[in-house]
C-alpha cells in the first residue's frame, strides 16, 4: 500500500466532525477556509454555524451590509478576511451568476483568495487535483521527506507544491488534502508529535534520522513590538462616542472608542485628551480611569488605557474615522468592535459607575 493510500485510510478513520465536511458545497468550503486562516477549528465551528444561518447563500452574503458581516465576525479576528469575503461574494453574484468558480487560477482572482485557499476550495469542493500547502502541510512534508530548506521562502513552498502534484493526482484530491492538514493538526504537531500513531511513520525521513523537532526550518521570530494606547469613553447626554475605522486601515469597518498611541513622556490621561482632540475636534476632561486591557495581535501587542470622559467644548468632526456616532449603552452592542474595545464595553455594562 502506498503512503498516499495509508494517509487516506487514516483520514477516513480519524477525521474530526466539521459542518462543512458533512456538506462540502463550494460556498460552505469557501466560508470555512476563510475562517480557518490562522484560526483553530474549535474556534471556527460556532462562528461558521452562525454565519451560514445568517447568510445561507453567496447571494444573501453579497446583499448584506458589511456592518452585519463584521458583527457576525466579531471576535474571530483578522477582519480583512470578512471584508474580502463580502467583496468577493458581490463579484461572484455579479460576475459569475452566483456560482463560485471551480478553476484554481480563476479562484485566485477573487479578493482574499491566495494559492492555499484556492487549492483547498478547488480540491475539496470540486475534486480538482491541486495540492494545498499551508503550515500543517509544510511541517508534515519537510519532516516526511527530510527537507531542511527554509519554509518561509516561496521557493520552498513552490518546490513542495510541485512535488505533491503527482501524489494528489493519484488519489482522491479532497481526502488527500484534508488528510494531510488533519495529520498536521492531530499527529504531526509542532511539539510532541505522536509518531507512533502516524500512518507515514515507516517512510518518514525525520523519524528515521531523529530530526523530527529540527524540522521545519524557518526564520527566528522577531521581537514583538508593544504599544500603549489611550482611549476615551466620551459621554454626552447618556450616550458614548464611537468612531468607525476606515476600510483601508487595520480592523477597517469596525467601531472603536476614540484615542491613539501614547507618546514618550506623556501621562496616559494626557494622551487621551490629545488624541480625542486630534481625532474628533472635541475638548474633553477625564473623570476617572475605567480599565487597562492587554491584547496581542499577530505582529504586535498593546496595552489599552480606557478613561471616562466628559465633553468641555469643540465641534464634532470625523478627522481620522470614517464616521462618528453617539450611541446609548443599550444600542452599542449592535456595532462590531475589536476585542480590546469589547473588554472595555464589558466593564461598562457590568457597572457604569465602576471606579478604578
Amino acid at each position: 500500500m502506498t503512503w498516499e493510500s495509508r494517509l487516506i485510510d487514516w483520514f477516513k478513520a480519524n477525521q474530526r466532525v466539521m459542518p462543512w465536511r458533512s456538506n462540502p458545497q463550494p460556498y460552505y468550503v469557501w466560508v470555512s477556509e476563510m475562517m480557518l486562516q490562522q484560526t483553530q477549528v474549535d474556534t471556527v465551528i460556532p462562528y461558521f454555524n452562525r454565519f451560514i444561518t445568517r447568510f445561507p447563500t453567496v447571494k444573501s452574503l453579497a446583499e448584506a451590509p458589511l456592518d452585519d458581516v463584521l458583527k457576525l465576525w466579531e471576535g474571530l479576528g483578522y477582519y480583512s478576511r470578512a471584508r474580502n469575503l463580502h467583496k468577493a461574494a458581490g463579484i461572484v453574484v455579479q460576475g459569475h451568476k452566483s456560482i463560485l468558480p471551480s478553476d484554481y487560477d480563476e479562484l485566485q482572482t477573487l479578493p482574499g483568495l491566495g494559492p492555499y485557499c484556492a487549492a483547498a476550495i478547488t480540491s475539496i469542493a470540486f475534486g480538482h487535483p491541486v495540492p494545498v500547502v499551508d503550515g500543517n502541510v509544510l511541517r508534515v512534508f519537510t519532516r516526511f521527506w527530510g527537507i531542511f530548506e527554509n519554509i518561509t521562502k516561496q521557493t520552498t513552498r513552490k518546490m513542495l507544491f510541485n512535488r505533491l502534484i503527482s501524489s494528489v493526482e493519484s488519489v482522491d484530491p479532497s481526502d488527500f488534502n484534508q488528510g494531510i492538514m488533519e495529520l498536521g493538526a492531530l499527529v504531526c504537531t509542532p511539539r510532541n508529535p505522536t509518531c507512533d500513531s502516524c500512518p507515514l511513520q515507516s517512510d518518514c525521513v525525520a523519524y528515521a534520522t531523529g530530526h523530527i523537532l529540527k524540522l521545519p526550518v524557518k526564520d527566528k521570530a522577531k521581537p514583538v513590538p508593544h504599544y500603549n494606547i489611550s482611549v476615551g469613553v466620551v459621554w454626552l447626554n447618556n450616550k458614548v462616542l464611537i468612531g468607525k475605522r476606515k476600510e483601508d486601515q487595520m480592523l477597517g469597518g469596525l467601531w472603536e472608542f476614540p484615542g491613539g498611541k501614547h507618546e514618550e513622556g506623556e501621562e496616559f490621561s494626557d494622551t487621551c485628551v490629545r488624541e480625542i482632540k486630534e481625532e474628533t475636534g472635541l475638548a474633553i476632561e477625564i473623570e476617572k480611569q475605567y480599565c487597562i486591557v492587554k491584547h496581542a495581535y499577530s505582529h504586535f501587542k498593546i496595552t489599552l488605557h480606557a478613561f471616562k470622559c466628559q465633553v468641555l467644548g469643540g465641534e464634532l468632526e470625523a478627522k481620522s474615522a470614517s464616521e462618528l456616532k453617539w450611541v446609548s449603552l443599550d444600542d452599542v452592542d449592535t456595532y462590531a468592535f475589536p476585542k480590546a474595545n469589547k473588554v472595555v464595553l464589558e466593564h461598562l455594562s457590568k457597572d457604569s459607575t465602576l471606579l478604578f
